[in-house]
């Protein structure tokens, strides 16, 4: 059974209550009707001003013309009056002058004042005229509006209850249209229960089925991958291989009417070589076999030469309008071949046989030696810059040292000199970047290089940080304000201060 919440004797409170509010209503509406305001009768404009006598007055106010005989009749009447006004004049002109000189002055200030009150009287007239008409409109607009107001709360009245009957035959026609589709999933579901079981049970086997099938996919795509690294990194070898034994073997045939042994003690000892110079040239030769693999090295984990050449193109404005720059340790030469595409000749040194041939496979002037011994067999002030990308971690300090003040004096006064590494200070780029390399044999820190390089006489001595470490692999702060965020946010900040900043930087001087 359906529990009713609304009981008959609630229905019909709810009806009494909308009764009364009816009820109330119409009263209501029944006064406002009739207190709509009728239209007044609004007084008339007044007169104008009496403007009957201004004409005779303008035109009579003078009581004095001169003397009489100015309008004096013509005839025997006017030379009567001309010979009277000869005879009384000299009686008659004082005191009788004066009194109508004064009335005639009156009579023109008096006409002057009535002239001048008729426009204002005229203006007043209509002004009130305009307020009348301006009254008489708003009062009838006011009155069409109270007429148009009880209209509408009239139509109130039918609009709230079409609204009502709309929503109760929308109520009860969604209800019979729940009832119905209730009913028609009543007699549906009990048959497609156990259905619908079945199938469920089905599908759930076949999902862990194919999660199965997906992971052992995934974990054979991933083998597969790893197996394809390794096939490339072996093939890789594999050609490094090939190309030095090649070299190698074309090195050491025999010249024409020597014998291969001869050839190759002549090679390293010169003619006439002993046999502990054919034991030498023998390490020799196998060392420089070997350093193929530290070519594949480079390749895989510092960066293809397109990364090199993107990484050091930078440093091409430090040795802007240079000439005669050394590139120690120079791998494969993309800094060389940035120094010559920007117009400054160059030439590159390493230790590495592979790494020489396949410089001058390029067509480009390197040798192959240290630094130390190379740098002490130029002139002096022979050199416009030196530069040398990730070297110096490979010295021993005697022999930085002692590298640091031969390239003082080779250099000639303006030229710079540039060492890039690995900077220690970043945790990650020591323990990621710095340890991988077998060849490493000590990390130097900025403040180090830098002090050595002063020391060594260099000037205008500074350090730029290079490659910073992204910031969307940091530690990640958290989001708000309270002491213990706080705490661990400065945490984060000092973890990341010194574990994730910058993976290089390059100590820069300049020879004076």
């Amino acid at each position: 059974m359906i529990a009713r919440t609304v009981s008959p004797a609630d229905l019909a409170r709810l009806k009494a209550e909308r009764d009364a509010a009816d009820r109330a209503y119409n009263a209501a509406l029944t006064a406002l009707d009739a207190a709509i305001g009728r239209e007044p009768d609004l007084p008339h404009p007044p007169p104008g001003p009496d403007e009957h006598q201004v004409t005779p007055l303008n035109t009579s106010w003078e009581v004095i013309e001169g003397t009489p005989l100015a309008h004096a009749p013509s005839g025997w009447t006017g030379r009567l009056a001309a010979r009277l006004w000869t005879l009384l004049a000299p009686y008659v002109g004082g005191a009788v002058r004066d009194a109508l000189s004064k009335q005639q002055a009156f009579n023109s200030q008096l006409v002057d004042h009535i002239n001048r009150n008729i426009a204002p009287q005229r203006a007043v007239r209509a002004s009130i005229a305009s307020t009348i008409a301006l009254v008489g409109d708003q009062t009838r607009a006011l009155l069409a509006f109270q007429s148009h107001l009880v209209v509408f709360l009239q139509q109130l009245t039918p609009y709230v209850d079409t609204k009502d009957y709309e929503f109760a035959g929308l109520a009860a026609r969604i209800d019979e249209d729940n009832r119905e589709f209730i009913d028609w999933i009543d007699h549906r579901t009990v048959g497609l229960g156990a259905a619908v079981s079945g199938v469920g049970d089905e599908l759930a086997k076949r999902w862990e089925s194919m999660t199965a099938r997906e992971q052992r996919y995934e974990a054979h795509v991933a083998r597969l991958q790893a197996s394809f690294e390794e096939l490339r990194s072996s093939l890789a070898v594999v050609t490094q291989t090939h190309l030095a034994v090649k070299r190698e073997l074309e090195r050491s045939a025999p010249a024409p009417g020597g014998s291969p042994a001869a050839s190759a003690t002549q090679g390293v000892e010169g003619a006439g070589g002993s046999p502990a110079a054919s034991v030498g040239f023998q390490q020799a030769a196998a060392s420089s076999i070997d350093s193929y693999k530290y070519v594949g090295f480079e390749e895989r984990f510092r960066g293809s030469q397109a990364d090199i050449r993107a990484r050091l193109e930078s440093y091409l404005p430090v040795f802007a309008g240079a000439a005669d720059v050394l590139d120690i340790g120079c791998g494969r030469g993309e800094f060389i071949g940035l120094l010559h595409a920007s117009g400054v000749s160059a030439r590159g040194l390493d230790l590495n046989h592979e790494m020489v041939e396949v410089c001058r496979a390029k067509g480009l002037d390197v040798a192959e030696g240290d630094a130390l011994g190379y740098l002490r067999s130029l002139p002096d002030g022979s050199l416009g810059g030196i530069f040398a990308a990730q070297v110096v971690e490979h010295l021993q300090p005697d022999y930085l040292l002692a590298v640091l003040d031969v390239a003082y004096h080779k250099l000639r006064p303006g030229g710079r000199i540039v060492l890039e590494t690995i900077n220690p200070a970043c945790w990650f780029a020591f323990f990621s970047s710095y340890i991988r390399d077998l060849t490493h044999v000590r990390p130097i820190h900025p403040d180090t290089l830098s002090y050595f390089l002063q020391a060594s006489g260099f000037q205008r001595v500074r350090v730029d940080y290079r490659a910073p470490y992204p910031e969307r692999d940091k530690l990640q702060p958290l989001p708000g304000d309270d002491a213990l965020v706080e705490t661990f946010n400065r945490n984060v900040a000092l973890l990341n201060s010194l574990m994730f900043t910058h993976l290089d930087y390059a100590a820069i001087g300049e020879r004076m």
